[in-house]
C-alpha cells in the first residue's frame, strides 16, 4: 500500500497538473517500515489509472488561490505541481515510455525508494554499481552488457570528477569480471597526463605500462613494420603534401617492396652509377651523393666525392685527378664502385636510418631522371630527419606484433606536443588494424578491443591550427571510421574530455552513452542538446550546477536520464589528478 498525496486536476498533452493535499509537505515519510520521499522537484510520483501505475517526474510547483464562497474575503492557497510521465508499472515491473495517460481526479501516490531503484536500475540482473542516485541516495546497478558494447563519452570541466568516473567504471568492471575478460578482450588506455601508470584500475603488476619519453628511450611502443612502411603513416609523420611529396614517398615504398630481397648496399651502388654515368650531369645529384656518403659514414667515399667538380657550361663531372664521369661509365667503374664495394657496410642500420637513406637515394635517382625537383622534395626530408630522433626514442619497429595484454596503459606525459599529436594516431591505427585483421569479419566478433582516450580533445579536435590540414583530415577520418565502423568488429571507444564542442561532431554524434559532469560553456551545452536525443530539458538544466563527482547519465543503455553521485575511489586507486591542498602546502611549521 502507498501514501496518497494528491489528485489529477489537469491533463494537457503530456503535461499533468496535480493538486497536493495539505498534509503532504514532509521531506521524508516512513510508512509501514518503508521510506518515501516527499513531493518536491525531480521526485517521483505514481498516478493510479485502473490497474496501471503511471510513473511521473515532478518538474515544477506553484501555489494557486481559491476564494471560499462562505467567506469572500478569506483566501485559501492550494499547492499544485506539474509532472511529466516517464513510464508505467505493470505487475511490479517498470516499462519506459508514455503509453497510458491519467484522467481528472485520478489519485497520486508517493513512490518508495525501492520502486525508484527499480525504475532506474536493473535490479536482480546485475550487481554492477558505481554510485547512487543524487537525490534519493539509492544505489543504482548499471546494465554493463549494454554499456561496454557501445561507445562511451565522459565529459566535464576540469575538476568535475570525470577522471574518477572513468577509473571507477573500469575498476568496477575488472573487479566484477576479471577472469571472464582474459583472452577475450583487450583494453588500451592512451593517457596524456600519466594518470593511470600506478595501481589505477588494475595493480601495476597485472597490466602493461609503457611510459613514452621523446628525450630518453626508456620504453618504446612496438609498431609492426607493415604499419610503419605505409604511405599514409609516413605522409602523416612527415606532413607530406598531396601533389608532390606523397607520390615521392610512394615511389620510395614501391622501390623497397619491389627489391625487398636485394641488399641496401646494391641500391646505393646503382644510384651512384646513375648519377656518375649519365649523359647530362646534375649539380643537385652531386650534392645529394655527398649527403648520402655522410649518412652512411663512409670517409673514403666522402673524400673522393669532395674532389669531384661540376662544370655548369657543358654539364659534366670531373675529378681533380683528371678523371671524367660521363655516360660510358668508365669513371664510375674505375673510381667509385671499388670504394663502395670495399668500404660501405649497411648491415647494422636500423629501420629509421634506412628510411632516411632510401628517401635520399630515391630523390637522387629522381633528380637524375627529372622526375622531381630538389627544392620541392627537400622540405619533407628535412622534416623527416628532424622527427626521426624523437620517434626513435618512442617507437620500436618489429616484424611480429607482441602478444596482447588485457590492459595496456600508454603514457604520453613525457612526450613533446609534436609527438603527442602523432603517436595516438599510430597507436590507434596499429591496434585497430591488427584487431580487424584477426577478426576477419566474424559475426558477432569473438574478441573485443576497447580504446580509452583520456583528454580526447587533444587529438580529436576540429579547431586545431598547430598542424598540417592533411594530417588533421586523416586523423579525424581514422577515428571517425573506428567510431562508425568499429562496432561490427568489436572495437569500442571511450572518450573523456573537458571540451566536447572541440571534438568532431561526427564522432560525438556516434557516441551511444554519456556520463556528463559539470559543463558551463554554451557551445558544449548546445552540442549536447543537438546530439543527445535521450537528454530531457530538466536534466540538461542541471548540468552547469552539478557538484563535483555528480553526473547526468543517459544514452541507449538507459531507459531514463538519471543524476548519479559516483562513489570516490580509494586514494591509492584514484587517477593522479587530485587537487592541491594549499592549506597543507603553505602551512608553516608549528613553533614549539
Amino acid at each position: 500500500m502507498s501514501i496518497v498525496v494528491g489528485e489529477v486536476i489537469a491533463v494537457s498533452g503530456v503535461r499533468i497538473s496535480l493538486r497536493i493535499f495539505e498534509d503532504s509537505n514532509q521531506e521524508t515519510i516512513f510508512y509501514d517500515g518503508v521510506k518515501y520521499r516527499g513531493v518536491s522537484l525531480r521526485e517521483h510520483i505514481s498516478i493510479q489509472r485502473g490497474f496501471i501505475d503511471i510513473v511521473c517526474l515532478v518538474e515544477g510547483e506553484f501555489l494557486d488561490e481559491k476564494k471560499l464562497d462562505s467567506d469572500a474575503e478569506k483566501t485559501q492557497y492550494i499547492r499544485k505541481v506539474d509532472v511529466r510521465p516517464i513510464g508505467y508499472v505493470v505487475d511490479d515491473k517498470f516499462f519506459e515510455g508514455v503509453k497510458y495517460m491519467p484522467m481528472i481526479r485520478d489519485r497520486a501516490s508517493l513512490l518508495s525508494e525501492l520502486m525508484v531503484g527499480k525504475v532506474y536500475g536493473t535490479e536482480g540482473k546485475t550487481s554492477f554499481s558505481i554510485g547512487s542516485m543524487l537525490k534519493e541516495n539509492v544505489p543504482i546497478n548499471l546494465p554493463w552488457t549494454r554499456l561496454f558494447n557501445s561507445h562511451l563519452g565522459i565529459f566535464g570541466n576540469t575538476g568535475s570528477g570525470k577522471s574518477n568516473t572513468l577509473a571507477k567504471l573500469y575498476t568496477t568492471l575488472f573487479d566484477e569480471k576479471l577472469p571472464a575478460l582474459k583472452q577475450k578482450s583487450q583494453f588500451v588506455i592512451i593517457d596524456f597526463n600519466g594518470e593511470y601508470t600506478e595501481n589505477q584500475i588494475l595493480p601495476a603488476k597485472d597490466k602493461q605500462i609503457t611510459v613514452l619519453d621523446s628525450k630518453k628511450a626508456k620504453h618504446r611502443f612496438k609498431i609492426e613494420a607493415a604499419h610503419f612502411w605505409d604511405i599514409e603513416t609516413l605522409s602523416l609523420l612527415f606532413q607530406a603534401t598531396t601533389n608532390t611529396q606523397q607520390p615521392f614517398l610512394r615511389r620510395v615504398l614501391s622501390g623497397k617492396d619491389k627489391f625487398k630481397d636485394a641488399p641496401l648496399k646494391h641500391y646505393v651502388e646503382k644510384v651512384f652509377e646513375k648519377v656518375f654515368s649519365t649523359g647530362e650531369a646534375k649539380s643537385d645529384a652531386l650534392d645529394l651523393s655527398r649527403e648520402i656518403a655522410r649518412m652512411i659514414d663512409c670517409e673514403p667515399l666522402q673524400k673522393h666525392l669532395s674532389g669531384i667538380i661540376y662544370y655548369n657550361k657543358d654539364k659534366y663531372f670531373k675529378h681533380n685527378n683528371g678523371t671524367y664521369y660521363n655516360s660510358n661509365g668508365n669513371g664510375f667503374e674505375g673510381n667509385i664502385k671499388p670504394v663502395i664495394d670495399e668500404h660501405v657496410h649497411l648491415d647494422g642500420m636500423d629501420q629509421f636510418d634506412e628510411l632516411i637513406l632510401r628517401c635520399y637515394l630515391q630523390l637522387c635517382s629522381d633528380v637524375v631522371f627529372g622526375y622531381a625537383q630538389y627544392e620541392h622534395i627537400q622540405p619533407v626530408l628535412a622534416r623527416a630527419k628532424s622527427s626521426i630522433t624523437a620517434l626513435r626514442n618512442v617507437l620500436e619497429i618489429v616484424v611480429v606484433p607482441p602478444p596482447p595484454h588485457l590492459l595496456h596503459v600508454i603514457s604520453l606525459k613525457k612526450c613533446k606536443n609534436e609527438i603527442k599529436k602523432i603517436l595516438p594516431l599510430l597507436i590507434a591505427k596499429n591496434f585497430y588494424t591488427n584487431h580487424k585483421d584477426s577478426e576477419n569479419l566474424k559475426s558477432p566478433p569473438s574478441r573485443t578491443l576497447h580504446l580509452i582516450i583520456d583528454e580526447a580533445h587533444n587529438i580529436l579536435s576540429e579547431q586545431s591550427t598547430r598542424e598540417h590540414e592533411i594530417w588533421k583530415d586523416y586523423r579525424l577520418e581514422l577515428f571517425e571510421e573506428i567510431i562508425k565502423e568499429g562496432r561490427k568488429y568489436g572495437v569500442y571507444l571511450t572518450l573523456s574530455s573537458q571540451r566536447p564542442a572541440d571534438i568532431s561532431p561526427t564522432i560525438v554524434s556516434q557516441i551511444h552513452n554519456f556520463f556528463i559532469h559539470r559543463l558551463v560553456n554554451e557551445r558544449d551545452l548546445m552540442l549536447l542538446d543537438n546530439t543527445i536525443s535521450t537528454l530531457d530539458s530538466s536534466s540538461k538544466a542541471l548540468i552547469p550546477t552539478l557538484a563535483k563527482g555528480c553526473c547526468v547519465v543517459t544514452g541507449t543503455a538507459f531507459e531514463l536520464p538519471m543524476i548519479l553521485k559516483i562513489d570516490p575511489l580509494l586514494k591509492e586507486h584514484r587517477p593522479s589528478s587530485d587537487d592541491v591542498n594549499l592549506e597543507e602546502l603553505w602551512a608553516l611549521p608549528e613553533k614549539l
